[in-house]
């Protein structure tokens, strides 16, 4: 399941399970200091949402972004943005042989730049683009922890918030140790400036249907209905924007005991947007 596709001489790895007459293919990016492994974590593999996709004709790839995985040598010369879109584009290109009606865009956290990013260049066969965990305005506690990470006065904190309510998720799963990964060194720089300025100049460029999703009980990003309709309004040139607050959700929504019922939203409006 695990292949990688050399890009230019770049290694870009996935976790890639293909079928054999796809009605689409879903193309997951992970959050921050993550892995692919998110979407098919060891021993939570009835949570996948690699297997809830395939099984239900899909094609899944979820890609290590670019300065993960395999590209994780390459980290360093990955900062520019343009770069990244072309090399996840080209990845998916050179990994799948088929793309029945075309792309969808699934991310998680941090993963949503590189979505959003992905979604407002112009691909003809791009159907729509799922994004969660992310947002413009932090939670009270989640401000202070990256407050103080920023200015190096206070403790990390923040892996703390990630998971928690603890009783959202199954014992194994909590902490994600089987998915973290070293993040590349152009990303805590690019996430600084990512939520309070570009989102909101990259966003009215994406022109196919956008879905919110936020957990019921993130705890780093505000979830109540103004802020969340505030990020629904940056995409302008969108057709639709759904706005989707996950009930019994925390911020990991596809490792958390309510991901079936996350993954089946996503599913329907990813059959929406192929109708």
């Amino acid at each position: 399941m695990t292949v990688t596709a050399d890009v230019d001489g770049v290694p870009i790895s996935a976790l890639v399970r293909e079928v054999p007459d796809p009605r689409a293919v879903v193309v997951a990016l992970h959050g921050g200091a993550a892995s692919a492994a998110y979407f098919h974590y060891p021993g939570c593999e009835k949570l996948s949402l690699v297997d809830f996709f395939a099984t239900r004709g899909f094609t899944v790839v979820a890609l290590d972004r670019p300065g993960y995985g395999a590209s994780s040598l390459a980290g360093n010369d990955l900062g520019d943005a343009g770069k990244r879109v072309e090399l996840a584009y080209a990845a998916v290109d050179r990994l799948v042989s088929k793309r029945g009606a075309g792309l969808f865009l699934l991310a998680h956290s941090a993963g949503s730049e590189l979505a959003v990013r992905m979604a407002s260049s112009p691909v003809d066969d791009l159907l729509g683009v799922e994004l969660a965990g992310t947002g413009r305005r932090f939670q009270p506690e989640a401000a202070e922890v990256v407050f103080a990470r920023q200015n190096g006065s206070g403790p990390i904190g923040l892996q703390k918030l990630l998971w928690e309510p603890r009783e959202l998720y199954p014992p194994e799963a909590l902490g994600g140790a089987r998915f973290v990964a070293r993040a590349p060194a152009y990303e805590s720089e690019l996430l600084a400036r990512w939520a309070p300025r570009e989102f909101a100049l990259e966003a009215p460029r994406v022109r196919v249907p956008v879905q919110y999703t936020l957990g019921e009980y993130d705890r780093i990003w505000r979830n109540d209905s103004e802020s969340m309709a505030e990020v629904a309004s940056l995409f302008t040139g969108s057709p639709r924007v759904v706005v989707n607050r996950q009930p019994g959700g925390g911020h990991n929504l596809s490792l958390g005991l309510t991901a079936p019922d996350y993954h089946a939203r996503v599913l329907s409006f990813v059959e929406r947007c192929l109708r």
